[in-house]
C-alpha cells in the first residue's frame, strides 16, 4: 500500500484571502454544524461523570456561559449509562444543549452512550485498536487484515448512531495512533489524517455521513499541518465533512491562550473550522469566552470577504504540509543582535511614550530588562514624528544604548532624507540603529535613497510596503542595491478597510510580501509587526491584543516566515515583551522557558490538574528548553507526550507514573513523592539547572 501523494493538494480557497471552506451540514441535536452555520463553541465537563448532580450543574453553567455543545467523558459502561440521567435532568431544567460522549477504548461504552446523547466522539487510535509496538513492519496483507478487523469492531457503533440519528466526531490525537499507522506513517500529521480516513470509509460503507473530524495536537505546528492535510485529503476523496478545531493539552494561563489562538486562529483565518474548543487546564467555563472571541473574529472576517472573488494567484510557494523556515540572509541589527538564517527571531517592542517623555521610556526599559530573565526586549521601537523629535533621540540613545541592542526609529512621512542627513547622529554606541518607514508604491525612488543612506551610515533599513508595490516599482529600485542591510515588513497600513484595494487579510499580506520578495530580494529577512492597523478583525470589532497578535504572528511563524517580531498594540512594555516571547514559544520558534503540555481536566482525571500543574510549574519553570507533560490519566498521556522530554501521568488514585519521552520508567509513585522523583529524573538526564 503506497502513501498518498501530497503534491499539488489544496487545503483552502486562498492563502491570501479569508474564504470559508465548504462543508456538509450535520445535526447535533438542535445545533447544526458546518455549511453557513456559525462556528459553534464547545467545552467539556471536568466532573466525575457518575457524579450526576455535579456534572449537570457544570453543564448548566457552561450553557449559561454560551457553550453550544458540551462533551462529557464516558470511560466505562457505568459512566456511559449515567449520561442518560444527566440528559434527563438537563432537559427537565429546560437546557437543550447537545451532549457529546467522549469515548476512547471501550466499544461497549460507546454503544451505551449513543442511547443517551446527541453525539459520540471516537478516538481512532484508541478505539478497538492495537498500540503495543510489537510489529515493526506491516505488509499490505497484514495491513488489510487489520482494516478488516477494525471494520468489524467499528461497524456496530456506526449502525447504532445511524439508527438513532446521532452524530459522530472522529477525533484523532497526535501520538495516539495505532501500530499500523505508526509503522507506516510515523507519529506524523499524515498518519493522523489517514487514521481518521480509515474510520470514515467504514462509516461511508454503511451510508452514514453525520460526521465531523478533529486532528488535535499539543504542538500548534503539528495541529495546523494535520488539519490542512485533512481538508486536502478529504477534498481529494470527494469528502466535505466539517472540522472541529482545537489545540489539545494547551495548558493554562497566557501560554495556553496563545497556543490556542495560534493553532485555531491560523486555520480559521484560512477558512477552515466549523466548531472549536479552547482546551485550558482551568475551570472549563473560562474556555468559552476565548473560543467565542476566536469564532467571532473569523466569522466577521469571512463575512467581509464573502462577496469578494478569489484573486490569482491564490497560493504561494510555501509547502503548507511540511514546515520549513524561509531562507534568509543574516543581518546584524547591533553588535550583539543578529537576525535571519537559522537564528531565533528577535523581539522588538514599541514604546507608547513620545520622545518628549524620555524619563518614562528609560524607566520602562530598565524595569523590563531587569524583571525579565530570559525574555529581554532586544529592539526598542520609537516613533519620530518631526525634526524636533529626531533631535531628542540623542539623549535617549546616550541613556539606553548599553541596555537595548537596537533602536528602531519609526519615521513619519514628515521625515525625509534631508532631515536625516542634517541630524548629527550619535556615534560609538553599543546598540545598532534601524530606520523604519512606510513606503508607498509611488515613492519607490525614495525607498532606494533611504536604503542607500542607511548603508552609508551603517544602519539597517526596514521598508514597510505592500506586496504589489514591492513586486513593481519598489522591487525594481531595491534589487540592484542588494539586501545586506534591508528588512521588509507590512504592518503600517490598514487591512480590510475601505481605503485598501487589496482583499488580503493581514496574514495573507505578509505571505504575499514574502512571495513578492522572491523576484527581487529573495533572501531578505521579514519583520512581523503587530499594529493597530493590521489586526485580523475588521476595524469596528474590538481587537483583543493577545489573540490578535498570536494569530498574526503565530500563523506566519508556523509558515516559516518571520525573523523579527514586534508587539505595538500593548502599551505596557513589560507585558508586550512577555507576550512576544510567549508567541515565539507557542509557535516553537524560540524557546526561552519550560514548555508545559498539560491536559484539561475531565472525569477520567486522577488528580487535581490545576493545582498540580501550578505546583510543578513553580519548581521547574526555569528549565529553558525542557518540555514536561502533565496528564491526568493514561488515555492521552503517552500519545500527547510525543514532543515531551518528561511526563507526569495519573496511573491510579494517588499514584503517578513518570515518563522519559514515551517510556514509562517509574510506576505507581505515591503522589506526595512524585514531583521530587520527577526532578530526580530531570537531573539524571542532565537537564536540570538550579534556579538563579
Amino acid at each position: 500500500m503506497s502513501q498518498p501523494s501530497l503534491s499539488n493538494l489544496d487545503y483552502c480557497a486562498s492563502r491570501f484571502q479569508a474564504t470559508r471552506r465548504e462543508s456538509r451540514i450535520i445535526q447535533v441535536g438542535n445545533v447544526a454544524i458546518g455549511g453557513d452555520n456559525p462556528v459553534r463553541i464547545q467545552s467539556m465537563t471536568t466532573t466525575n461523570t457518575q457524579d450526576i448532580d455535579a456534572t449537570v450543574a457544570q453543564t448548566l453553567a457552561l450553557a449559561e456561559a454560551g457553550c453550544e455543545i458540551v462533551r462529557i467523558t464516558a470511560p466505562n459502561k457505568a459512566a456511559a449509562k449515567a449520561l442518560g440521567e444527566i440528559s434527563k435532568q438537563l432537559r427537565a431544567a429546560k437546557c437543550d444543549v447537545p451532549l457529546v460522549a467522549d469515548i476512547h477504548f471501550l466499544p461497549a461504552a460507546a454503544m451505551e452512550a449513543a442511547l443517551h446523547v446527541e453525539k459520540v466522539r471516537i478516538n481512532p487510535g484508541n478505539y478497538a485498536d492495537k498500540k503495543k509496538f510489537a510489529v515493526l513492519e506491516y505488509t499490505d496483507a497484514a495491513y488489510a487484515e487489520e482494516l478488516e478487523r477494525l471494520h468489524e469492531a467499528f461497524t456496530p457503533i456506526v449502525l447504532r448512531c445511524k439508527e438513532l440519528g446521532r452524530a459522530m466526531r472522529i477525533g484523532t490525537n497526535h501520538g495516539s495512533l495505532a501500530d499500523r499507522l505508526m509503522n507506516r506513517y510515523g507519529d506524523s500529521p499524515l498518519g493522523m489524517v489517514e487514521s481518521a480516513l480509515e474510520f470514515i470509509r467504514i462509516a461511508e460503507s454503511h451510508n452514514y455521513h453525520d460526521i465531523c473530524l478533529s486532528m488535535k495536537a499539543s504542538n500548534p505546528k503539528v495541529m495546523i499541518e494535520a488539519y490542512r492535510l485533512a481538508a486536502a485529503r478529504m477534498a481529494e476523496e470527494g469528502m466535505n465533512y466539517p472540522l472541529h478545531l482545537g489545540v489539545t493539552e494547551a495548558g493554562d494561563g497566557e501560554d495556553a491562550r496563545v497556543k490556542s489562538a495560534i493553532g485555531i486562529g491560523t486555520l480559521l483565518n484560512d477558512g477552515l473550522g466549523d466548531t472549536i474548543r479552547v482546551s485550558l487546564t482551568e475551570d472549563p467555563i473560562y474556555e468559552v469566552p476565548v473560543a467565542r472571541d476566536l469564532a467571532d473574529k473569523a466569522m466577521a472576517l469571512w463575512k467581509q470577504n464573502a462577496d469578494t472573488p478569489i484573486l490569482e494567484p491564490n497560493k504561494d510557494s510555501i509547502d503548507p504540509f511540511d514546515y520549513r523556515r524561509r531562507n534568509t540572509r543574516v543581518i546584524e541589527l547591533g553588535p550583539n543582535c543578529r537576525i535571519g538564517g537559522e537564528l531565533a527571531p528577535a523581539v522588538i517592542i514599541k514604546t507608547a511614550h513620545p520622545l518628549s517623555a524620555a524619563n518614562e521610556i528609560i524607566q520602562d526599559v530598565c524595569r523590563t530588562q531587569t524583571s525579565l530573565k530570559e525574555s529581554k526586549l532586544e529592539g526598542l521601537q520609537i516613533t519620530i514624528n518631526n525634526r524636533e523629535e529626531l533631535a531628542a533621540f540623542t539623549g535617549l540613545h546616550e541613556a539606553l544604548h548599553s541596555v537595548v541592542q537596537v533602536f528602531v526609529l519609526e519615521l513619519s512621512e514628515n521625515i525625509d532624507i534631508a532631515h536625516l542627513e542634517a541630524y548629527e547622529w550619535p556615534e560609538d554606541g553599543l546598540a545598532g540603529i534601524t530606520l523604519l518607514q512606510l513606503i508607498e508604491q509611488e515613492d519607490a525612488f525614495y525607498a532606494s535613497n533611504l536604503l542607500q543612506f542607511c548603508r552609508e551610515k551603517g544602519f539597517n533599513c526596514a521598508i514597510d510596503c505592500q506586496a504589489d508595490a514591492l513586486r513593481d516599482e519598489i522591487g525594481a529600485q531595491l534589487a540592484p542595491m542588494g539586501s545586506e542591510r534591508l528588512i521588509l515588513t507590512s504592518g503600517g497600513r490598514a487591512c480590510l478597510s475601505s481605503a485598501s484595494e487589496s482583499p488580503n487579510h493581514p496574514v495573507g499580506s505578509y505571505r504575499a510580501l514574502a512571495e513578492a520578495a522572491q523576484a527581487f530580494v529573495p533572501d531578505v529577512p521579514i519583520w512581523i509587526r503587530n499594529t493597530q492597523t493590521n489586526t485580523l478583525a475588521p476595524k469596528d470589532y474590538f481587537a483583543d491584543r493577545l489573540l490578535e497578535c498570536s494569530i498574526l504572528s503565530g500563523a506566519l511563524l508556523c509558515d516559516g516566515i518571520g525573523d523579527a517580531i514586534s508587539i505595538e498594540t500593548e502599551p505596557l512594555l513589560e507585558k508586550a515583551t512577555t507576550l512576544a516571547y510567549n508567541i515565539l514559544q507557542g509557535a516553537r520558534a524560540r524557546i526561552t522557558k519550560t514548555e508545559f503540555v498539560a491536559c484539561p481536566s475531565c472525569g477520567r482525571t486522577l488528580f487535581d490538574l490545576q493545582s498540580v500543574t501550578q505546583t510543578i510549574r513553580a519548581r521547574t519553570d526555569h528549565l529553558k528548553g525542557v518540555t514536561i507533560a502533565i496528564m491526568g490519566c493514561i488515555v492521552n498521556g503517552p500519545g500527547e507526550m510525543a514532543d515531551a522530554d518528561f511526563g507526569y501521568v495519573g496511573g491510579a488514585p494517588d499514584k503517578i507514573n513518570l515518563y522519559v519521552g514515551k517510556e514509562c520508567v517509574k510506576y505507581n509513585v505515591p503522589a506526595e513523592e512524585a514531583l521530587d522523583r520527577l526532578i530526580d529524573l530531570i537531573k539524571e538526564h542532565g537537564k536540570w539547572v538550579d534556579a538563579s
